[in-house]
């Protein structure tokens, strides 16, 4: 089985770390990471990554992970990443996005009438390309199946996991990376958080996002 990460300048890297530190241990996988063209991608943290391979030496996956970032939008002026994706899409089992990724997603004509979420700043934005917003940390839809914001990517590669290779294989997997979230403070999601913090976030995001 193929497992392809997209990669892009600007990604946030844990939207594809996540995923990548469990779907890579799935037993019998190969996994590619792709962009525009080989080499360096920089995140929008700063962390240096590497594309194995440019879009144009990948026709087809079994699994297609695109990550979310800030900009995720600026990716409707790159019309050859999104017909690569339209084009991989025909060929995969499961389709994902992370974060925003699924932005990226509607972008390229794949959400239209399905539900999908997103970081839940911009989760609005997913009507733009005909999908229906969903507050569910993930979501499936057909063969695809879209991540909320950043760690989210994590549960989502293990229900992926269990898919592919069957429960037992997903929970291994789950306690090997001590996936047991016990965070220090409950403000998590924009229903636990102070209102106030929420706000003043939402404001700082809608500037970040493109």
């Amino acid at each position: 089985m193929n497992i392809t990460f997209l990669f892009y300048q600007g990604m946030t890297a844990l939207d594809a770390i996540g995923p990548h530190e469990v779907l890579s241990r799935l037993p019998g996988v190969s996994v590619q990471r792709v962009a525009v063209t080989a080499g360096p991608v920089q995140s929008c943290a700063g962390l240096i990554l590497t594309a194995d391979y440019a879009l144009a030496d990948i026709s087809h996956t079994d699994v297609l992970v695109v990550p979310g970032a800030g900009n995720a939008t600026n990716l409707t002026d790159s019309p050859d990443t999104l017909a690569w994706i339209r084009k991989i899409h025909d060929t995969t089992t499961w389709t994902t996005s992370v974060c925003t990724g699924s932005l990226i997603l509607g972008a390229a004509g794949l959400l239209a009438g399905l539900p999908a979420t997103s970081h839940w700043a911009v989760l609005d934005r997913l009507q733009a390309w005909g999908a229906e917003p969903t507050e569910q940390r993930v979501v499936e839809a057909g063969k695809i199946m879209t991540a909320a914001g950043v760690s989210a990517g994590i549960d989502m590669a293990l229900i992926l996991a269990a898919k592919i290779a069957g429960r037992h294989v997903a929970e291994t997997l789950q306690l090997a990376i001590e996936y047991d979230p016990m965070p220090p403070f409950n403000a998590g999601s924009p229903a636990k958080a102070d209102p106030a913090i929420v706000a003043a976030l939402r404001a700082r995001l809608l500037t970040k996002f493109a």
